[in-house]
């Protein structure tokens, strides 16, 4: 019993790889009519990660993603940390780092990855031609350092770019139940992001607190259709600020819920 609990535990903090990486998972939508201008100011939102199984709601991780405005642009970062009793399983220490133009286009993402005796580090350096986007990634890891260009015939995003474009969204013009899709540069690979607008709906928050929201669901697919991470919803705050206020993703065993912590 006490390995089948330890293989469990495993199991749940590993998966904060992914969590912690889509903490603020958002998408932007192909449709510049539905974009509104918006301007960010200084701001830092904290999020607790829990695992959620049954009766069981365990802690184990928490994240925090920062944004500060600079000269010509923005400078946002996400840091993410597994708690004490997840460290003694598998200890997680994810950042992602990325630099915007002013109008919240990526120029460069990096993602510093230490996970238990892992560690990695990948540089995205984005240019732009009319309507292309062109990428290229630098993979640094203890066997060598490797390289790949990608490309899109429409606008990319990173995982941090992307969800300030989800919160520059016109939600009164997106259509309920309808598909959008759009495009995601990973260290490696392009994903394609689909996300299906749910409409608005009450949620509890952590700390008991009752919430309106915008339900987003979430799926990553690779070229040809082939799933390349677990599907995911996320609930987006009904005010200006369009805080993501709950992501949920689920588990071989439960689910992994991702709160944002109301001061």
């Amino acid at each position: 019993m006490a390995m089948e609990r330890g293989g469990i535990k495993k199991v749940i903090v590993k998966k904060m790889k992914k969590i912690l990486a889509i903490v603020l998972l958002a998408v932007s939508i192909v449709m510049p009519q539905q974009v509104m201008a918006r301007s960010f100011a200084n701001e830092t939102l904290n999020y607790e990660i829990v695992y959620h199984w049954g009766m069981i709601w365990k802690h184990a991780a928490d994240a925090t993603l920062t944004t500060r405005k600079t000269g010509d642009g923005y400078q946002a970062r996400l840091t993410g940390k597994t708690r004490s009793w997840a460290d003694k399983v598998y200890p997680v220490r994810d950042t992602l780092k990325c630099t915007m133009n002013s109008a919240m286009r990526p120029l460069r993402y990096e993602k510093l990855t230490h996970e238990k005796d892992y560690y990695a580090r990948d540089v995205i350096k984005f240019s732009y031609n009319y309507s292309h986007t062109s990428a290229h990634c630098t993979r640094y890891r203890k066997s060598g350092t490797t390289s790949i260009d990608l490309s899109a015939k429409a606008q990319a995003y990173d995982m941090v770019s992307v969800f300030y474009m989800l919160r520059n969204l016109d939600y009164d013009e997106l259509n309920r139940n309808k598909n959008y899709t759009t495009i995601i540069f990973s260290g490696k690979e392009k994903e394609y992001l689909t996300i299906n607008y749910k409409g608005i709906e009450t949620i509890k928050m952590r700390n008991g607190t009752k919430r309106k929201a915008h339900r987003i669901d979430f799926r990553f697919t690779q070229e040809g259709g082939k799933k390349s991470s677990d599907n995911l919803s996320a609930w987006m705050s009904t005010q200006d600020d369009r805080i993501p206020l709950l992501l949920v993703g689920k588990l071989p065993v439960g689910e992994v819920k991702c709160y944002y912590k109301e001061n």
